[in-house]
């Protein structure tokens, strides 16, 4: 059976390359399109990762990692941050709050697959 992945972005192109990418590894792929709209999802389809960008509209990525991080539910869900937001600060955040891996916009998709790989295979 194939592994589940979120994608929580509401960058249209984001998403699409994303799903391209991970389809093509052979990964099942559920999108979200605002952090809301991933919690809702990461419940209902029970994902072995979430990619989640910070700036979402509803809920930003850093209030969906540390939701799903507060839910003993979802303690083995891997979790990757994948954003614009490379500050020093802002990456000590994001793995404070729980997150296994933060990546930054743009990335390089053979980095971005050999990571997702690395999670799932931890998963």
């Amino acid at each position: 059976m194939a592994k589940k992945i979120l994608i929580a972005d509401d960058e249209p192109n984001i998403v699409i390359s994303l799903e391209f990418l991970l389809k093509r590894e052979g990964y099942e792929v559920v999108v979200a399109h605002d952090g809301a709209e991933a919690l809702v999802r990461v419940r209902a389809e029970r994902p072995d990762l979430a990619i989640l960008d910070v700036m979402m509209p509803q809920r930003n990525g850093f209030e969906v990692c540390q939701d799903l991080r507060q839910d003993p539910e979802f303690k083995d869900l891997r979790i990757m941050m994948l954003t614009a937001k490379g500050r020093d600060t802002e990456v000590s955040k994001g793995l404070a709050l729980g997150a296994d891996v933060y990546m930054t916009k743009p990335f390089s998709t053979r980095e971005l697959i050999a990571k997702v790989k690395t999670l799932i295979d931890r998963a």
